[in-house]
């Protein structure tokens, strides 16, 4: 039955999406569930679909699955095209979603970042012929080929440069240089060896530093309680990933100085050992200082030292 105030002929006259979001808002008063919506494909796909298993959710799909419903939680997840996940968030259609930070912004569609996730980095630049001595600041009346147009427009305007034209390729873009289709090319690099085999160099700052995110319409969303909740249990994870727990025993002669070495988020755990002249130490420490850690804490004496990885934590 239509909730009260409410006809069925307003069911049928829902001829834009975000007509039906703001009935389910007038009969429930909030979101009837919370809607999520993640990539459907690709390494990005596959990442974030780890992460929010992670977190405790149910997401489990087959691959030609177009959503999942996780009772415990009450949230549909969506399965969409990682470039159409901005705009059915801008609509207020689907509440939160995770997209490349490059892909959202291309999109044009008015959304904000809730959190950066840590994977699906990339750097976003200009290449240009070897030896040509081209730089983005001489690209007037220059041809620059790409998969994001909206990216290039924004980047070479703020350059104060006016391109002759910008040609959208769905992909292979550093061949269109050799294909005569553009002077110019700007696309995602890693290794930059592909564009060396097109004969290209990159020049000029990065036009843009991407990484995996979760995008919202406006920052409003994320106060909902279960956005929250989503957003502290990937914070905690991804925040993990940065940090091992050091664990060892230590002289009690030297354990001022293992703890300036180890001085964990407030301060290290430590407690004395059956062995007179000894205490045990435990705390968080960054990964990518793990192995200095170490030999440092040798140096001191310490032994039994052992370094463990963190699944989840809210620092």
């Amino acid at each position: 039955m239509p909730a009260a105030g409410l006809d069925w002929a307003d069911l049928t006259d829902l001829t834009d999406p975000t007509d039906l979001t703001d009935l389910f808002s007038a009969i429930t008063g909030n979101f009837i569930m919370l809607q999520i919506a993640l990539p459907n494909k690709g390494s990005l796909a596959e990442e974030a679909v780890a992460l929010v298993k992670a977190a405790g959710y149910n997401c489990r799909r087959d691959e030609k699955d177009l959503m999942a419903f996780d009772r415990e939680h009450e949230i549909e997840f969506f399965f969409l095209r990682p470039r159409d996940i901005a705009v059915y968030v801008a609509t207020g259609v689907l509440e939160i979603g995770i997209t490349g930070r490059d892909l959202a912004l291309d999109s044009e569609a008015e959304v904000v970042e809730l959190l950066s996730l840590g994977f699906g980095k990339s750097t976003f630049r200009y290449a240009v012929p070897a030896g040509s001595g081209l730089t983005p600041e001489r690209f007037k009346g220059l041809r620059i080929a790409t998969s994001y147009p909206a990216l290039v427009k924004r980047d070479l305007a703020a350059r104060g440069v006016k391109a002759a034209a910008i040609v959208k390729l769905d992909g292979a873009v550093e061949i269109s240089v050799k294909l005569g289709v553009a002077d110019a090319v700007a696309d995602v690099v890693q290794s930059g060896r592909t564009l060396e085999q097109a004969g290209l160099k990159v020049v000029g700052a990065p036009i843009l530093e991407s990484e995996a995110a979760v995008i919202a319409r406006d920052h409003a969303v994320a106060k909902h309680p279960a956005v929250k909740q989503f957003l502290e249990r990937l914070k905690g994870i991804v925040t993990a990933r940065d940090y091992v727990m050091v664990e060892y025993d230590v002289p009690r002669k030297t354990l001022a100085a293992a703890c300036k070495v180890t001085p964990g988020i407030e301060s290290p755990t430590v407690a004395p050992l059956s062995e007179a002249g000894w205490c045990a130490v435990k705390a968080m420490a960054r990964r990518k200082e793990v192995n200095r850690i170490m030999d440092r804490l040798a140096a001191l004496g310490a032994k039994g030292i052992i370094v463990t990885d963190i699944r989840t934590c809210r620092i």
